[in-house]
């Protein structure tokens, strides 16, 4: 069943990959699309950092690539994960249904324009945590602590000399101290929503990119900083490609109305109640030894600042 499992896992991500408004492609050529960069083109903090301050290629990402939206909305773009008729959420909530454990993290980058963009990137990790580690103490912490820890790598490789030269060879910043960062927290999600126009510094910076975003690629990698030796070396969470993107691409995101955040909530309800009821009347009335099997499975499974703080150089 584990290799069952694990095609099914990758199913759902690939199909979330897939239905964005742009594609998923390969790195080395994807224009107006998003990909992931090789992970030893960051430079992280070693595990002896402290004393010699000594960064090395990073090694594996602690979580899978799951989705890139690139929208534009009537008002700025916020908490959609909390939105239940969207994409990436109704997966979720289709797999939590099926019995399974997603963890998704949400990257909500709000780009400062008229049209209200938003690029987000998704991660995924069906791992369980470890109790006490920088991630757990990070989703369990308060946003002061994340505000001091949420670090942003960025690197434009493709792109004029100009915006290069603004944004420099890899900017790093502690994100909370950047720029204003919303955190919101489900029992399967965690959604970072980064309001770029919140800093003067980080506002122009993308206004400048903006004016040749459609000539740009750019390398976005998310990481909690290691600030002590029991939690180096750095691992990167995850990190997403964008190449040449196109405004006019942009898909269009509806804010659902109440009633029917109600009723999809209401559905999610009844499919898992449903599969509660099939799953006691099979344990209850078995045709035959797989059918006992497969009940007892599927009832269990129901039950269950880098060095210089907020500065973009």
């Amino acid at each position: 069943m584990a290799g069952s499992n694990g095609e099914r896992e990758e199913e759902w991500i690939e199909n979330v990959k897939s239905s964005g408004a742009v594609p998923f492609c390969e790195p080395e050529n994807c224009p107006n699309g998003w990909s992931t960069p090789p992970n030893n083109i960051f430079l992280v903090r070693g595990p002896d950092y402290l004393s010699s301050k000594v960064k090395i290629p990073a090694g594996e990402y602690l979580l899978k690539p799951l989705g890139f939206d690139w929208i534009k909305g009537s008002t700025k773009i916020m908490e959609v994960l909390k939105n239940p008729n969207h994409r990436v959420r109704k997966a979720i909530d289709e797999e939590t249904a099926n019995g399974h454990q997603p963890f998704v993290w949400a990257f909500n980058l709000q780009v400062p324009s008229k049209d209200n963009l938003s690029a987000i990137a998704y991660f995924v990790t069906s791992e369980p945590l470890d109790n006490g580690s920088l991630v757990d103490r990070f989703l369990k912490g308060d946003d002061a602590f994340r505000n001091s820890r949420l670090k942003l790598i960025a690197n434009i490789v493709k792109g004029p000399w100009l915006v290069r030269a603004a944004v420099g060879e890899q900017a790093i910043c502690i994100l909370g101290k950047a720029v204003s960062c919303k955190y919101i927290l489900g029992p399967n999600y965690i959604e970072v929503d980064v309001d770029i126009g919140s800093s003067i510094v980080a506002n122009a910076i993308v206004h400048l990119a903006f004016g040749y975003v459609t000539t740009l690629t750019v390398d976005l990698a998310f990481l909690i900083e290691s600030q002590a030796e029991s939690e180096l070396p750095e691992r990167i969470l995850g990190a997403v490609r964008f190449s040449e993107l196109n405004p006019a691409s942009a898909g269009l995101y509806e804010v659902p109305s109440e009633e029917t955040i109600g009723n999809l909530q209401s559905s999610l309800s009844t499919r898992l109640w449903r599969s509660f009821g099939q799953g006691f009347s099979n344990l209850l009335h078995p045709s035959n030894e797989d059918e006992l099997d497969s009940s007892l499975r599927n009832v269990n499974g129901n039950l269950h600042g880098e060095d210089g703080g907020g500065s973009m150089n």
